[in-house]
């Protein structure tokens, strides 16, 4: 008889105890097939039809501005008008070239660079008075301008891109501007040691984290940041420093700076950061032992829905564990008190960390704003005591928990990756539901319906609405899991679409298909999109927002006991078709007739 080696046994063990303890994950209601999305229009960087497009475009970065679509690739930008789509493809119709000089080129090779990273890849696409602002890699000697949004055309001289834009296209950065002042989060030099988050470009001084400080910043990989309040929050991944493992974790933060903050005094901190401090985001699934997603990837803006502000955020596991890819919410106000909590410190480097005591921490607190009209008005009057404190304390000891203590949705044993997301909330013909799609690491959508609890915390009764491949290789080119690759996942609320950036191309796909569902009643009730509903035409239509044509779907409960089943005719049941009315019993939850009362 055969058996099985310890280790081989642990890994059954695990395997086990996880799937045990991970909610159920149900396939989705529907499955797109192939052939529908690959008649959706894709951007494949040509002016026009019969223009021939010769090199990869190597898109970096997307930005809709409107009814406006600028998309950032190598050595070229790209302007493309979202309501002018001609059948199958989008045609740009400005397009302006951003090369690297030889003598930038020639350096970058002498340095030891292939000739493909000696371009300029836009890394750095934002908007700002009335244009654009971007910083490309320009051989690894980054570049930042400023370009007018409808010529394209550069305005005024080039500035540095040190500490604004990464030198390796490789290399992952944010930025965002916030009352007149850039704020970056990247490396700042060519071996991409010095990671920093930098404020510039504004009335503000210059500022800075500290170098080379492993308690500030260990090997970051920065994913997005948002302005809340008075603090800027950047979202990212590193290297912990506070488990005492032999091998490396990674773990996923937020870490937060005030928007007000002028550099310490000349003796602490002066140029830096005095405000910055950092915390753990807590994704993972409770139980005996907790099971932790500890990847981050990506981040929604900041969201009110049911009365809260949180922001979502999708995380994985690493590639040496179970496979699996988590959505978990995070209150700003929670997130926010974590900032108010106990510090965490490391006495010795052979001591383990250990909480702050409460004593000990000098006043006023670190790492707060400055106060106008208090004692210490800006920061570079804080006490060098205060300065000293928060310049080796920046962690916080407590870890953000997610709301509901677990996640939204989990995916795991999948072959493929979550790592892109965008929500809608504002789906259905009330503008009442939350509809969140998510992207994958193969090209594919995932879709959501998410259903708050009663508590409005952690819904665990999710709808997994659909899934479709959003790559479409047959227009795109090769098709290889770089190519797959999702840069970015983007709504375009006014034409109910998602627009998929991947390195050839930009697709683009409605947020619904209620003409699948056109010649089956059952089938449109119980596909519980809030997108579609039975309409008077006796067919599945997609509702925008205030329609005013009568309709029916049952978006809480797909119920659908009253129907015939389909055989490729309408079936009975639907009041527009003189058929049996429909039994009250079956009438809860249902969207019936006409738009509730307040919609126009």
């Amino acid at each position: 008889m055969m058996t099985l080696s310890a280790p081989l046994l642990a890994l059954l063990w695990l395997v086990q105890v996880v799937c045990s303890a991970f909610p159920e994950e149900p396939g989705p209601l529907s499955s797109i097939p192939t052939e529908v999305v690959r008649k959706y229009p894709v951007f494949l960087g040509r002016p026009h039809r019969s223009s021939l497009r010769q090199e990869p475009l190597h898109i970096q970065r997307i930005l809709q501005v409107n009814r406006t679509l600028y998309i950032g690739a190598r050595d070229d930008l790209f302007r493309v008008e979202l309501d002018n789509v001609v059948g199958d493809e989008m045609f740009y119709s400005k397009k302006r070239t951003w090369e690297s000089n030889k003598n930038d080129i020639s350096i970058c090779r002498m340095k030891g660079k292939h000739e493909n990273e000696c371009r300029n890849y836009i890394k750095v696409l934002l908007s700002r008075q009335g244009g654009l602002f971007i910083c490309g890699t320009n051989a690894f000697n980054p570049l930042c301008a400023n370009y007018t949004g409808d010529t394209l055309e550069m305005v005024g001289e080039t500035v540095s891109g040190m500490a604004r834009c990464p030198y390796d296209p490789k290399h992952a950065n944010v930025a965002l501007f916030a009352e007149g002042n850039l704020f970056t989060a990247t490396v700042t030099d060519f071996l991409a040691i010095d990671a920093v988050i930098y404020r510039s470009l504004g009335d503000s001084p210059a500022l800075r984290t500290i170098k080379h400080d492993s308690k500030w910043f260990r090997e970051p990989y920065f994913v997005n940041a948002v302005e809340w309040g008075p603090h800027i929050y950047f979202f990212f991944r590193e290297m912990a420093m506070e488990f005492n493992y032999l091998e490396k974790v990674v773990v996923s933060r937020v870490a937060r700076v005030c928007k007000s903050d002028m550099g310490g005094s000349q003796r602490v901190l002066e140029k830096q950061w005095t405000s910055f401090l950092k915390a753990r985001l807590n994704c993972s699934i409770p139980g005996d032992s907790h099971f932790y997603f500890n990847l981050l990837h990506s981040t929604s803006p900041i969201l009110h829905l049911h009365g809260r502000d949180i922001i979502l955020a999708v995380f994985s596991t690493p590639s040496n564990s179970i496979p699996g890819s988590a959505v978990c919410a995070f209150d700003m106000e929670q997130l926010a008190s974590v900032f108010d909590g106990r510090f965490k410190e490391q006495k010795s480097p052979e001591s383990i960390w250990t909480p702050v005591a409460d004593e000990l921490i000098p006043k006023p607190r670190p790492g707060g704003c400055a106060v106008q009209g208090s004692k210490f008005n800006s920061s570079n009057s804080f006490p060098d005591e205060m300065l000293n404190f928060v310049k080796t304390h920046p962690l916080m000891d407590e870890a953000i928990p997610s709301l509901g203590q677990r996640p939204w949705i989990v995916r795991t044993m999948v072959r493929y990756q979550l790592n892109k997301m965008v929500v809608d909330t504002n789906a259905g013909p009330h503008g009442n539901r939350t509809v969140l799609f998510l992207g994958s690491s193969r090209g594919t959508i995932l879709k959501f319906l998410v259903v708050p609890n009663q508590d409005n915390t952690a819904p665990n009764n999710n709808v997994f609405l659909e899934e479709l491949e959003g790559y479409n290789p047959e227009k795109c080119g090769q098709d290889t899991p770089q190519a797959r690759q999702l840069l970015s996942l983007t709504l375009d609320s006014n034409s109910h679409t998602l627009l998929l950036a991947f390195p050839s191309c930009v697709v683009r796909i409605p947020v619904a298909r209620c003409q699948l569902y056109s010649r089956c009643m059952k089938n449109c009730i119980s596909s519980r999109d809030p997108y579609c509903g039975w309409t008077r035409g006796s067919t599945c239509s997609f509702l925008r927002a205030g329609t005013r044509l009568p309709f029916e779907q049952d978006v809480d409960h797909g119920n659908t006991s009253y129907l015939g089943d389909c055989d490729g005719k309408l079936t009975l049941g639907s009041p527009f078709l003189a058929s049996p009315p429909i039994p009250k019993t079956h009438r809860t939850g249902f969207c019936l007739g006409y738009p509730a009362s307040g919609s126009s």
